[in-house]
């Protein structure tokens, strides 16, 4: 079975996603340095368990903020939307990493996960409404929650980069497999057969 455009496509993209710069269709790396490997899955657990546990620290502190408050002392009500936003996602990081979590070689959760904590890490404007209009240590120690998380987002990466390549290299192992099965199905003779006479 020969992989469609699309299937190359797709691991280009997870490549740009994951900040790794792919390779031509076709074209081989020089002599690509010695590969680790993919981190054991209960290592990834732990991993992804720790991502978990930042987000749920996180949770909390979100919560507290009350930006319909900060609209009555001039904020702007898109604060409001980001807050709304802030927390939907964090809900669909512990959700999606507790799924990740079960299934660590799951390359579509870890991409979920990757991207959910992305945008969580971008709460940069909220947290300055909440260090202006409503607490500033509050503001602070939701930036020092997020900054610890960075650590754990870069293992994510790093763990998902070696995934995709894992999973690559099996799917091309299984090509070429293919390929050989039926290049030795094709070279077989066809099967004799014999003439039956009429009576």
């Amino acid at each position: 079975m020969r992989y469609t455009l699309g299937f190359y496509l797709f691991l280009a993209s997870v490549s740009l996603a994951l900040g790794q710069t792919p390779l031509a269709l076709g074209q081989t790396a020089e002599a690509p340095p010695p590969d680790p490997g993919v981190a054991s899955e209960w290592d990834a657990r732990k991993m992804i368990d720790a991502l978990n546990l930042q987000a749920q620290h996180l949770k909390p502190i979100v919560d507290q903020i009350q930006p319909a408050d900060w609209v009555s002392q001039g904020a702007s009500a898109t604060y409001i939307a980001q807050w709304n936003t802030a927390q939907a996602q964090l809900s669909y990081l512990i959700s999606t990493s507790d799924a990740f979590s079960r299934q660590p070689d799951r390359l579509a959760l870890g991409l979920e996960a990757y991207f959910r904590m992305q945008s969580v890490s971008t709460l940069g404007s909220l947290t300055e409404g909440v260090r202006k209009y409503q607490n500033p240590a509050l503001a602070s120690l939701m930036q020092s929650v997020i900054a610890e998380n960075s650590t754990n987002r870069d293992r994510l990466r790093q763990y998902l980069q070696d995934l995709a390549t894992q999973k690559e290299q099996e799917f091309q192992v299984a090509d070429r497999e293919a390929q050989r099965c039926r290049a030795a199905l094709l070279r077989q003779p066809a099967p004799k057969t014999k003439k039956v006479s009429q009576p």
